[in-house]
C-alpha cells in the first residue's frame, strides 16, 4: 500500500458529498477528543472517500458542545465527559459497532501525581465501556507525545531527559508520566479481547488548528501576532537564543491523523509505539519572520539580554482583545481561551529535542510535511475561520 500519501491528503481534502447514497461502512471510528487538535483532523480525514480502512462511519466525543468550526464534519457528534463513568455509559454503551478507538484527549492538573489519576481514569472509562460492548472492535490507537522521553513539565530541571534523537526503545524515565499511566492502562485493557490490536503515537510540537486545544502554538502565535498589527507593535520574539538560533521539528495534525490511521489499517504496524514528526528542520528565526509576514507586522529579532514571555506581554491585553473580535467580526472568544501563552512560553523558552522517524518508516510510513507549508497553512485555517482577522 502507497496511500500514505507523502503528504497528499493534507493538500487535496475532497468534499464530503451530502446527496450521494450513503456507503455500507467497512469501519467505525469512535474519536475521544473530536475538538481537539489532532480529533479535529480525524474528524475531516476519516470520512473522506479514499481513506484507507473505509468507507468509515465516524463517532466524535467531546466535553463541551458542537462548535460551529466543527459543523461541516460528517460526523456523529457526541457530547459526552468521560471523566464521568456514568455520562460515558450512558452516551458510549449504545454504539456497538465500533471498529477503531481514537483516543487523543488529555486533561490538565496541577501536579503530575493528579495528572495520572485524571486522565487514566478518563481512558479507563472509555475503553471499559467499549470494550464490552463492540464485538467487533479491532484496534486501539492512543496518543501521547514527545515528553514521554523529556518526563512532564514539572519534572524540567529534577531529571536528565534522554539524549536526543529520541527513539522509540529507550526506557521510561524515572519519573511519574501520565503518558506511562496510559499505555500501562491500555496494555492492560486490550487483554480483555482476544485479537484487539494497540498502538502508541507520540508526536512533537503540534502544528494544526483547534480553539479548545490546551497547547495550540499555531493559533496562539496568530493571536499574538493579530494583536502587534492591531497596535501598530513589532513583533517581539519571547524566547530564548537556543530556540531561536537552533534546529526545531513539529507535528502536522493531518499527518498525525494519517499516522493514526495507516496503523489501524496496516496489519504489519499494529501493537507498536511510534514517533511522528514530519521530517524535516526549521529555525524560529525563520519562521519568526513567516509569522510576521502572513500579518503584515514588522519582524524582532532575538533580544540578547531580554527575559520576555508571552504571559507577561500579553497580561493586560484582554480589552485590546475584545476590541479586536468586534471590530473584525470573530468569533467571540476570550484572550485567555485562544492563547496559551504559558505553552509558547515553554516551546520558545528552550531548545528543542529531535526525535527519530526511522521506526515508523521501516514499518512503512512514508508520510511526510514541508513544516514551512503547514505553519502557512494552519495559519491561513485560523484566519478562514475566523479566530483572528484576515488583515486583507
Amino acid at each position: 500500500m502507497s496511500w500514505w500519501w507523502a503528504g497528499a491528503i493534507g493538500a487535496a481534502k475532497k468534499k464530503f458529498e451530502e446527496d450521494e447514497a450513503p456507503p455500507k461502512h467497512q469501519s467505525v471510528a469512535l474519536i475521544i477528543g473530536v475538538t481537539g487538535i489532532v480529533g479535529n483532523s480525524l474528524a475531516e480525514i476519516l470520512p473522506l472517500a479514499d481513506t484507507p480502512g473505509g468507507p468509515w462511519k465516524v463517532y466524535g466525543v467531546a466535553r463541551r458542545a458542537r462548535p460551529t468550526w466543527n459543523e461541516d464534519d460528517p460526523i456523529n457528534y457526541i457530547r459526552c465527559d468521560v471523566s464521568d463513568l456514568d455520562d460515558a455509559r450512558a452516551k458510549l454503551s449504545s454504539l456497538t459497532d465500533i471498529t477503531h478507538v481514537f483516543y487523543v484527549t488529555w486533561t490538565n492538573r496541577s501536579t503530575e501525581a493528579e495528572n495520572c489519576e485524571a486522565n487514566g481514569k478518563m481512558l479507563r472509562n472509555v475503553l471499559d465501556v467499549v470494550i464490552p460492548n463492540c464485538p467487533n472492535l479491532k484496534h486501539i490507537s492512543l496518543q501521547t507525545g514527545r515528553k514521554h522521553y523529556k518526563g512532564p513539565f514539572e519534572s524540567y530541571g529534577k531529571i536528565e531527559p534522554h539524549d536526543p534523537p529520541f527513539t522509540e526503545d529507550l526506557p521510561r524515565l524515572n519519573y511519574m508520566n501520565f503518558y506511562y499511566t496510559l499505555e500501562d492502562i491500555l496494555f492492560e485493557e486490550v487483554e480483555k479481547k482476544e485479537g484487539l490490536t494497540w498502538s502508541i503515537h507520540r508526536p512533537g510540537t503540534i502544528f494544526g488548528f483547534s480553539p479548545y486545544s490546551m497547547m495550540n502554538l499555531v493559533g496562539t502565535l496568530c493571536v499574538y501576532a493579530a494583536i502587534c498589527k492591531h497596535e501598530g507593535s513589532v513583533l517581539r520574539f519571547p524566547g530564548c537564543k537556543a530556540a531561536w538560533e537552533g534546529y526545531s521539528d513539529c507535528s502536522d495534525a493531518d499527518l498525525i491523523a494519517e499516522h493514526h490511521i495507516w496503523v489501524a489499517v496496516d496489519p504489519y504496524a499494529k501493537n507498536e509505539a511510534f514517533n511522528v514528526s514530519n521530517g524535516d528542520v526549521f529555525k524560529w528565526k525563520h519562521f519568526w519572520k513567516v509569522l510576521a509576514e502572513q500579518f503584515g507586522v514588522e519582524c524582532g529579532e532575538y533580544e540578547e539580554g531580554q527575559k520576555l514571555t508571552l504571559k507577561e506581554m500579553m497580561k493586560d491585553k484582554g480589552p485590546v482583545w475584545e476590541e479586536i473580535v468586534k471590530d473584525n467580526e470573530l468569533m467571540t472568544s476570550k484572550l485567555e481561551d485562544v492563547g496559551n501563552w504559558w505553552f509558547g512560553d515553554v516551546i520558545l523558552g528552550k531548545e528543542c529535542y529531535l526525535d527519530s522517524m526511522n521506526k515508523s518508516k521501516e514499518h512503512g510510513f512514508l508520510g511526510f510535511r514541508n513544516s514551512k507549508n503547514s505553519f502557512i497553512s494552519w495559519i491561513d485555517k485560523v484566519k478562514a475561520c475566523k479566530i483572528v482577522p484576515s488583515f486583507n
